[in-house]
């Protein structure tokens, strides 16, 4: 029998698809395009500083790019084939589990590896200019090419255990937060407690992080640091092969439909009326919603999804006062309050994108949409529906949210003294409120076309996010990089709120132009995508300008 013979067939198959070569030129070109704009702005600084800090943003892009990438890539490969019924086909054969399971860890992060050896290359332009040494590529490189690896076995382990692909990446995600950031947490504050200064090196070494930060020169050499980071590395590798091996071992014994026993069904029975409520609270709660829109309360029968927003918002808001509790002013600098802004503008954003096809999508798998349709339901009641069951669940959040980006405005201006820099971010504080709402109301439609035409909802997620946030800031810095050529030939100064304008148009266009073309969509063609399974995949530019998935 042939080694591992699903590989070769799955490597043929990913040779032949158009992502596969879009990927690397696309990495290439955004690591190129992001140099650009950093050099230029840093312009007027040493070759060395210079070198040190393209070397150090664009090396951190890559690892987080790679920690992620099990998210993206792995996450739900063996669970969508657990719920399509095809896994089983597998193992009716000689394969075993490390068959099945390195076939489709090889297809499904050959575009992640691709765009990883990419981006590899491009690390080395700062080593040519000075200020960085071939020590510290080499090791970046070993801490890029290992987080991925061990981001993408992850990400196969956790779709080897569950069958939803929902609870799959929030497991990939929880683990990788917890070596990630939860540990080194608890290393910092044991420290703090036992009031010794260094933090533990056992809460470190798994982070891919701190392999990161043991990279570079004056960590390794000058703080004799050097046994941490090859024990990091080895450790974080050693995870993957863990997690691999666990993924082989479990993939064989998970895709059959068991009955539940009782333990597990009384736990089940526990969580319903928890998440749902009691009898007499669903009927209230459904009598309440229904009174408004019938799909409303299909799409807003989980009760507690407005909770667990919430409940992410109250995390951050915890490391807010814990911060502000140990820095006191200093915690508000600019650098946080920006940082924290974009936190929350992505993660409002991300779920938003993920719940707004959801339903739609669930719908459509299970030839429920075609019965809703064959109702006195319009398709208007069905997007009034969807609408009211967002408001439900975000509604809150983003007003609280919209409260904080004033609060960090006015914290932010507070402490500047020049007139210019405060203008300017009152602008910016306000552009980022705006979109915020421009984009959440754009991904309303665009988010449910996408989860009606795309094959799953991860694709959905990420198509949505790819038009409405991912897009403009590329168009973004492609425009800043081209003026900002031409200003430094004509000697012209391009100030903040310039720059602030072309980011607030390009995302408004994108707004306008994908909300209007899928809310078309779905007014005049959301029956027909009903009855299809998902969209014909169709080229990378009507696919990048919304004309399908």
């Amino acid at each position: 029998m042939i080694f591992l013979p699903i590989v070769a067939r799955e490597l043929r198959t990913a040779s032949r698809r158009r992502g596969t070569y879009w990927a690397r030129c696309g990495a290439a070109l955004v690591v190129l395009v992001i140099g650009t704009l950093y050099f230029l702005m840093m312009q007027w600084q040493s070759p060395h500083q210079i070198a040190l800090y393209l070397f150090s943003i664009l090396s951190g892009g890559a690892v987080l790019y790679c920690l992620f990438s099990g998210l993206r890539f792995t996450a739900d490969c063996l669970s969508e084939e657990k719920r399509e019924g095809t896994l089983g086909l597998l193992f009716l054969t000689d394969l075993k589990g490390y068959d099945v399971v390195f076939g489709k860890l090889a297809a499904t992060s050959l575009n992640g590896l691709y765009g990883l050896l990419a981006v590899v290359p491009m690390l080395a332009l700062p080593l040519l200019m000075g200020g960085v040494t071939p020590g510290e590529f080499g090791r970046m490189a070993l801490v890029a090419v290992n987080t991925l690896f061990f981001s993408l076995a992850l990400g196969i382990c956790m779709s080897a255990i569950c069958r939803s692909a929902r609870k799959a990446m929030a497991l990939t995600l929880v683990v990788i937060l917890l070596l990630t950031v939860l540990l080194p947490a608890v290393g910092a504050w044991l420290a703090s407690l036992a009031r010794a200064r260094p933090v533990p090196a056992a809460f470190l070494m798994p982070s891919a992080g701190y392999g990161y930060f043991l990279a570079f020169d004056r960590p390794y050499t000058s703080l004799a640091l050097a046994d941490q980071f090859w024990w990091s590395l080895l450790l974080l590798h050693g995870l993957g092969w863990l997690f691999l091996a666990l993924a082989s071992a479990i993939a064989p014994h998970t895709w059959q439909d068991r009955p539940a026993g009782a333990p597990r069904l009384r736990w089940m029975e526990r969580w319903r009326e928890w998440s749902y409520g009691s009898v007499a609270e669903r009927a209230a709660f459904r009598e309440r919603l229904l009174d408004q829109s019938a799909y409303f309360w299909l799409a807003a029968r989980a009760r507690l999804k407005p909770a667990y927003v919430w409940a992410a918002l109250g995390v951050i808001a915890c490391g807010w006062a814990w911060g502000f509790a140990k820095y006191h002013r200093d915690w508000l600098s600019e650098g946080m309050c920006f940082f924290t802004a974009m936190l929350l503008n992505l993660l409002i954003k991300a779920w938003f994108a993920s719940e707004a096809g959801r339903q739609l999508a669930e719908d459509r798998r299970h030839g429920a949409l075609e019965l809703l349709l064959s109702t006195p339901l319009t398709v208007r009641d069905l997007l009034r529906g969807q609408l009211l069951a967002l408001k439900r669940q975000f509604l809150g959040p983003v007003a609280l949210v919209l409260v904080v980006f004033l609060l960090f405005m006015i914290a932010s201006v507070s402490e500047m003294t020049w007139e210019e820099d405060r203008a300017a971010w009152v602008l910016f504080w306000a552009a980022a409120m705006m979109t915020l709402v421009a984009d959440l109301a754009s991904l309303y439609w665009v988010g449910m076309w996408q989860g009606l035409t795309a094959k799953n909802l991860n694709r959905a997620t990420s198509a949505s996010l790819a038009r409405i946030l991912v897009l403009p800031c590329i168009g973004f810095a492609l425009v800043s990089l081209v003026l900002s050529l031409v200003a430094l030939n004509r000697d012209v100064n391009l100030g903040p709120k310039f720059f602030v304008g072309v980011w607030v148009g390009l995302s408004l266009a994108a707004d306008v132009g994908f909300g209007a073309w899928a809310r078309h969509k779905l007014l005049t063609e959301l029956r027909l995508a009903a009855a299809e399974r998902y969209s014909p995949r169709l080229g990378f530019w009507r696919r990048l300008l919304g004309r399908g998935e």
